[in-house]
C-alpha cells in the first residue's frame, strides 16, 4: 500500500517509534531511523528491519533538541533515500515534579524535544511533500495532549501544544495533498513502562500483575495496555487512502482514559 514511500520516524530505535517504523517498513516504506543507543545495536536493528521487509533503512543520530540537527536529518533522508513522504514526530522525554520544584532546564528540554522538534521537522519536510502533492505528518501526542495530570507541567504543556500544532498544519495543507494528525496514546507497554511496573511491585511488595493493573486503574477504565504494534497499525491507517480526508484530528488510543 505504501510501497516506495519514504518515512522519517523520530525516536525510533526503541519503544513506540520502533513499533511505528516496523509497521511502515512492513507496508513497503523506506525508513529513516533516529534515536540514541549503541551504534552497533542500531546498525544491527537497521539491517534487520531492511532485510526483513526488503526496504532501505538509513539512520540519523540527530539530537531533537537542536533545530540544525533536525534540518540535517530531513536533508539526509532526501539525499540517501530520495525524499520524505511521511514524517512521524515521536521523540519525547519526561520529567515529573511539582511546578514550584520543576527545574527550568528540564522544562526547556521537554518543550524542545516534545514540541519544538515537531515544528522544526514539519517546517523542513513540508516543502518536499507539497512539491509532490502527497504527504503525511503524524504527531505522537498523548492522552496528556487532551487532559492533564499533576506534576507533569512540561509534558502536558508540550503535548497540548503538539495537538494545536497538528491542527494548524492540517489547515495550512488542507488542499496540498498533505494530512496531519495526532495519535494520543494512554499507557503503552514499552520496556520503559515494564521497568516502572517492576519498580512499583518491588517498592510496594506486591505481585507484578497487581502493580501492572494498579498502574492502569489510576487512569484507564480498560485494564489493558496499548502496544507499539497497535500504534504502528494506526499510523499505517493514517497514511493510507482510507484516511485521506482525515486531518487535524487527535485520535485517542487510550483504553477510555479521556472518555471519563
Amino acid at each position: 500500500m505504501l510501497q516506495g514511500k519514504i518515512a522519517i520516524v523520530t525516536g525510533s530505535t526503541s519503544g513506540i517509534g520502533l513499533g511505528i517504523a516496523t509497521a511502515l517498513a512492513a507496508e513497503g516504506c523506506d525508513i529513516m531511523l533516529n534515536g540514541f543507543g549503541d551504534p552497533a545495536a542500531i546498525a544491527a536493528l537497521a539491517k534487520k528491519l531492511g532485510d526483513d521487509n526488503k526496504v532501505r533503512v538509513a539512520y540519523s543520530p540527530a539530537d531533537m533538541s537542536k533545530p540544525a540537527d533536525i534540518r540535517d536529518m530531513v536533508a539526509m533522508a532526501v539525499e540517501q533515500l530520495g525524499g520524505v513522504d511521511i514524517l512521524v514526530n515521536n521523540a519525547g522525554i519526561q520529567h515529573v515534579a511539582p511546578v514550584v520544584d520543576f527545574p527550568e532546564g528540564r522544562w526547556d528540554a521537554v518543550i524542545a524535544i516534545n514540541l519544538s522538534a515537531a515544528f522544526h521537522g514539519a517546517k523542513a519536510a513540508l516543502p518536499h511533500m507539497t512539491r509532490k502533492g502527497w504527504g503525511r505528518i503524524i504527531n505522537i501526542a498523548s492522552a496528556h495532549g487532551l487532559v492533564a495530570s499533576g506534576e507533569k507541567a512540561a509534558y502536558v504543556t508540550a503535548k497540548h501544544g503538539l495537538v494545536g500544532l497538528t491542527k494548524v498544519i492540517a489547515i495550512e495543507t488542507a488542499n496540498a495533498g498533505v494530512t496531519c494528525n495526532a495519535i494520543c496514546p494512554g499507557w503503552v507497554l514499552t520496556d520503559l513502562v515494564k521497568k516502572q511496573i517492576e519498580a512499583r511491585a518491588a517498592a510496594q511488595g506486591i505481585p507484578y500483575q497487581q502493580a501492572h493493573d494498579d498502574l492502569l486503574r489510576e487512569k484507564q477504565p480498560m485494564l489493558q495496555y496499548t502496544t507499539p504494534e497497535k500504534i504502528g497499525a494506526l499510523a499505517v491507517f493514517l497514511c493510507g487512502e482510507a484516511a485521506s480526508t482525515m486531518t487535524g484530528a487527535a485520535l485517542s488510543i487510550d483504553g477510555g482514559w479521556v472518555a471519563q
